[in-house]
């Protein structure tokens, strides 16, 4: 039976309201509200069309999913773009987010129709921090130095691409993904986030073990520190494209549809 929009807001009010007195890690000890809708949020370096391999599959268990097209701009602009697809969710949504966009998840995973967050090799902030000083006490990671710039636009190198971001993908898809990717500006990294939807939303995060963009280790520190269920996948940075049924597995767990 699905949920109506009452019984969904009341559940969120009791849950914040549980936030309100809980450690950080209570978030995930809750019991995701069956959802239906799933939204997903792609990071640096790509477009909305990385999810399409996860979308066929959310598809093809019954869900509704949209990709939003992050504008990669500023953080305000990325997340406001997230929570214009979020208002058009007719009830219960999953919010996942890849990489970059964990900040967006962090920041708009607070929307009244989000129901669970899911972070794929994402970054996750609590409020208001530096999540750059917070890198800097992991190694840095190889697909950094990858990074350039035509002014305030970045945009990862061929050969850091294929490298360092999509290392378990057959070179032609790799060479493909790395031709669509989106460039970012420079303003989008200097975002904080006011918000840590971790603290009061059930949360889940799939760590890359490979990845050379983010660092496995920082991945795992995020997802104990906010309390998610989580799984590891001997993946690239790109995951949700070299193992897509972990990822739709993780995400249907999120929406209530798996146990």
């Amino acid at each position: 039976m699905m949920m109506d929009r009452r019984t969904f807001s009341a559940a969120l009010l009791t849950g914040v309201a549980a936030s309100l007195i809980s450690t950080p890690g209570m978030a995930a000890t809750s019991t995701p509200v069956k959802a239906r809708n799933v939204v997903l949020v792609h990071g640096l370096f790509a477009d909305g069309s990385c999810w399409s391999e996860v979308i066929a599959r959310l598809q093809g268990a019954g869900l509704n999913a949209t990709a939003v097209q992050n504008p990669l701009t500023t953080l305000p602009d990325a997340v406001a773009s997230a929570e214009r697809v979020l208002a058009r969710q007719d009830g219960p949504t999953v919010l996942v987010g890849h990489s970059f966009s964990g900040m967006i998840v962090t920041e708009a995973g607070v929307h009244p129709n989000v129901s669970a967050l899911v972070y794929v090799a994402a970054r996750a902030p609590d409020a208001g921090e530096d999540y750059t000083a917070l890198a800097k006490t992991y190694p840095t990671p190889p697909a950094t130095a990858g990074i350039v710039f035509d002014g305030d636009e970045g945009r990862l190198s061929e050969e850091a691409f294929l490298r360092d971001f999509a290392s378990d993908l057959p070179k032609a898809k790799a060479k493909v993904l790395y031709a669509v990717q989106q460039p970012f500006q420079k303003a989008l990294l200097s975002g904080k986030t006011t918000n840590a939807a971790w603290r009061s939303k059930p949360s889940y995060y799939a760590v890359s073990t490979e990845d050379r963009t983010i660092d496995p280790d920082l991945e795992r520190f995020m997802a104990k520190r906010m309390g998610a269920k989580t799984i590891e996948v001997k993946a690239s940075h790109l995951s949700l494209i070299s193992h897509p049924d972990d990822i739709t597995g993780l995400i249907l767990e999120a929406a209530g549809q798996r146990a």
